[in-house]
């Protein structure tokens, strides 16, 4: 197969999630996202947020008394060892199993699990194997 070049900017500026029960989805995202080496952001009484995601409850003012839908969100690991303890940290923190780690299909190198997170969304880890990168992450400075 002849060599890809995938561009990633920052698409995705920030997303929401409003869940049922926060304790349950902190104690989920905490444990996966620490396996890929991110902290928690911060919290207040009705969310949380980690990096761009936040997660909240329905009472929160920002949710407007409503439930999220089910949504897939992808989380990039750096190796597969990662991906594997993201997939055995979720199942010991209330995720279920929507995807063994394993190599799929998308393109050469592709090796991801999926779990469902304690409200059904379809939560991944995916490491894209071995690519050179522009910069690690980027800081925005304000």
């Amino acid at each position: 197969m002849e060599t890809q070049e995938i561009y990633r900017g920052r698409l995705i500026d920030h997303i929401q999630l409003v869940v049922r029960d926060l304790a349950a989805s902190r104690r989920f995202y905490e444990a996966v996202l620490a396996e890929l080496g991110i902290p928690l952001g911060g919290a207040a009484e009705d969310y949380f947020w980690v990096d761009e995601l936040f997660v909240s409850t329905a009472d929160s003012p920002a949710a407007q008394g409503a439930l999220t839908g089910r949504h897939h969100l992808a989380f990039q690991a750096k190796d597969r060892a990662m991906v594997d303890a993201f997939y055995k940290a979720g199942l010991q923190n209330g995720g279920r199993d929507n995807g063994k780690p394993g190599q799929r299909p998308y393109h050469p190198g592709y090796y991801g699990a999926f779990l469902l997170d304690p409200d059904g969304n379809n939560i991944e880890a995916v490491y894209h194997g071995e690519a050179n990168r522009s910069a690690e992450a980027i800081k925005v400075t304000f």
